[in-house]
C-alpha cells in the first residue's frame, strides 16, 4: 500500500493538495484492507474506509470505489463530477479529467469498460458498457463512447467516431 501511495504522490506532482491524490490514498487503503487479518480488525478498517470514501467523495466530487482495478501512474487531473463504476478496469499510465463517467450502460448488465495502457480521457467524456479501449488511445472531451476503441485511436463526438492516431503522435506519447 505505501509503495503505491508513494508512486501516486509522485504521479500527482508531489502535491499534497491534489484532490486526485487524496482519492488515490483512500482507494489504496480500501484495496489494502482486504488483506487485513483478523476479521474483526478488517471490519474496523472497512468501517473507516467507508467513512473516508464518503468524505473524499463529498470534498472532491470523485467516486473511485476500491473494487476498480487501477494500474500504475493513474492520474486524476482536475476534480469534480468523476464517477467510476466498481466493475471498471484501468491499465497503466491512464489520465482522466473532470466530468468523466466510466460506467454501466444498463443497470441490469453489470459490465463496465476495460481501459488499456496509456489512455487519455478528456473532460466530460462518457464511457459506457462492456467496451474495451485499446492502448495508446485518446478519448476526446465530451465524447460518448459506446463501442470498442482499438489501440492507437482517437474517439471524438456524440456518439463517438473512432479515427486512427497518426504515427508521430503515438511515438511522442510513448517517449
Amino acid at each position: 500500500m505505501f509503495d503505491n501511495i508513494r508512486s501516486d504522490f509522485a504521479t500527482h506532482g508531489r502535491d499534497w493538495g491534489a484532490q486526485g491524490f487524496w482519492v488515490m490514498i483512500v482507494y489504496r487503503f480500501g484495496r489494502w484492507r482486504y488483506g487485513v487479518r483478523p476479521a474483526l480488525l478488517r471490519k474496523l478498517c472497512s468501517f473507516i474506509y467507508k467513512i473516508l470514501f464518503k468524505l473524499v467523495q463529498i470534498l472532491t466530487g470523485i467516486e473511485l470505489p476500491c473494487e476498480v482495478i487501477v494500474g500504475r501512474n493513474f492520474i486524476i487531473d482536475h476534480f469534480g463530477g468523476i464517477i467510476i463504476s466498481g466493475y471498471a478496469r484501468f491499465g497503466d499510465n491512464c489520465r482522466i479529467r473532470n466530468g468523466v463517467v466510466v460506467g454501466l450502460r444498463r443497470v441490469d448488465e453489470p459490465c463496465a469498460p476495460v481501459i488499456g495502457n496509456n489512455v487519455d480521457i478528456g473532460a466530460g467524456a462518457k464511457l459506457l458498457g462492456a467496451i474495451t479501449v485499446g492502448d495508446n488511445s485518446i478519448i476526446g472531451a465530451n465524447a460518448v463512447v459506446l463501442d470498442d476503441v482499438p489501440a492507437n485511436s482517437i474517439a471524438i463526438g456524440v456518439p463517438a467516431v473512432i479515427k486512427p492516431r497518426r504515427h508521430e503522435t503515438i511515438r511522442a506519447a510513448n517517449g
